[in-house]
């Protein structure tokens, strides 16, 4: 897409969605009922925040109030830092994932995009990796930018441009009549060579981060989980050295993540050094070993699962898809034992953006304590992300990215689906 065809609809955009939102530039003051310590599991009550230039000055039960600060009473709400979702699809919705590629241009597919962002900002995710565009190359780097300038409102991103994958592999497109060379919806590469050279490509256009596809497709035969592996270990290692290159370690928010569901696949994947495994249904005892002793984050995704596994189209796709749901919760509870740090991502985009704090019900009703799901949403998020020490906790010169919800998530984490107040940057983006 051009830049003047990009500019005209980031500023329609603009127009339509930031409204009164601007900053005012003078401070403000936050005051709740309460509000959430991530790391320590507790909440402070009475809770106050001063907020200014985009930075939080100053938390606690009271602090000063500059002259002129803009004071705002939040009630009985619950004051905690902006939610994060590690794998997320701006660029997809609901209907046949395979088929929007097909039958809809990428511009279009930037504008549903930047109502996408909007959506999850507004249910309170102010931090988001996407994914993937399915297709749309590196147009989730026009996104990002028109975000970061304040041209339409969304989360901080970090984007890959599109997945890579091998030629007949997890992401391409099969079943079509090949006179139609239906397009891939992910970058193919079937070397080491070939990963480095789109890792090049990708970083050129404006990708923070690689996703590759490392197993695919999936089945399960006899209570077997299968899933063939697409990238040997020592072609995982190229790709993670090139990445280390350009300032990609897994600290950094530029590393690799890997689409990988089961064995071998995910511990080539692990001893390569990955950022995070999404998905991560079956892993071996060594693998969750390595994955804990080298702090790589599992991102289990089961929201989308469950939304698959409602809107079947067959009973016997239902069964396959709830069969599969049951085997990865078990697994997780399996990997929880064994020390796996876990991050938290809904791989949103084919259900409705927006509604994905369902993914932390189902962490909680899969096992997992609400204190740990948090923890593993805004802590281990912030450092997946590459943005530790700036956001996923509540203190001095982290970002003022801050929402308030209904209720006391640590008790009850369906709270995170009644957000009511979002702040990003120092913005106000929603209010009760």
């Amino acid at each position: 897409m051009k830049k003047s065809a990009a500019s005209a609809i980031f500023a329609l955009l603009a127009i339509a969605c930031q409204g009164q939102l601007s900053p005012s530039g003078k401070p403000v003051v936050l005051h709740a009922s309460r509000m959430l310590d991530v790391a320590g599991s507790k909440v402070v009550a009475p809770a106050e925040i001063l907020v200014e230039g985009g930075r939080i000055i100053a938390i606690g039960s009271s602090v000063t109030r500059p002259a002129g600060a803009e004071w705002i009473d939040l009630g009985d709400l619950t004051l905690m830092p902006g939610l994060i979702d590690a794998h997320v699809h701006l660029f997809l919705h609901p209907g046949a994932e395979d088929l929007q590629t097909v039958e809809e241009s990428v511009p279009e597919r930037v504008l549903m995009a930047a109502e996408a962002a909007k959506q999850d900002l507004m249910a309170g995710f102010t931090a988001e990796r996407d994914m993937g565009t399915e297709g749309a190359g590196c147009a989730d780097v026009a996104v990002r930018n028109a975000i970061n300038t304040g041209l339409i409102p969304g989360p901080r991103m970090r984007v890959s441009c599109n997945a890579i994958d091998i030629l007949g592999g997890h992401e391409d497109a099969i079943g079509y009549n090949p006179a139609q060379k239906v397009l891939s919806n992910a970058d193919y590469a079937n070397s080491a060579e070939d990963l480095v050279k789109v890792i090049r490509e990708q970083r050129k256009g404006g990708a923070d981060f690689t996703k590759i596809y490392e197993t695919g497709r999936d089945s399960i035969s006899a209570g077997r989980f299968q899933t063939p592996y697409q990238y040997t270990g020592e072609q995982l290692a190229a790709a993670v050295r090139e990445a280390e290159r350009t300032g990609g370690d897994r600290g950094s928010g530029r590393g690799v993540a890997v689409h990988a569901t089961g064995e071998p696949g995910t511990r080539f994947a692990v001893e390569a050094g990955v950022s995070s495994v999404d998905h991560a249904y079956v892993l071996s005892e060594a693998t969750m070993k390595a994955m804990r002793e080298k702090g790589i984050y599992a991102v289990p995704t089961f929201a989308i699962s469950e939304y698959f596994a409602e809107h079947a189209k067959t009973p016997e796709r239902v069964q396959s898809l709830k069969a599969e749901q049951e085997l990865h919760a078990a697994e997780f509870k399996k990997q929880m034992a064994a020390g796996v740090p876990f991050a938290v991502g809904s791989d949103v985009g084919p259900f409705p953006h927006g509604t994905q704090a369902r993914e932390m019900e189902l962490m909680v009703q899969y096992g997992m304590k609400a204190p740990d799901v948090l923890r593993a949403d805004l802590l281990n998020g912030a450092k997946l992300l590459g943005w530790s020490g700036k956001v996923g906790e509540l203190k001095a010169n982290y970002f003022a990215d801050i929402i308030a919800v209904e209720g006391n998530p640590l008790d009850d984490i369906g709270a995170l689906k009644r957000v009511r107040f979002v702040m990003k940057d120092g913005v106000i983006y929603r209010r009760p």
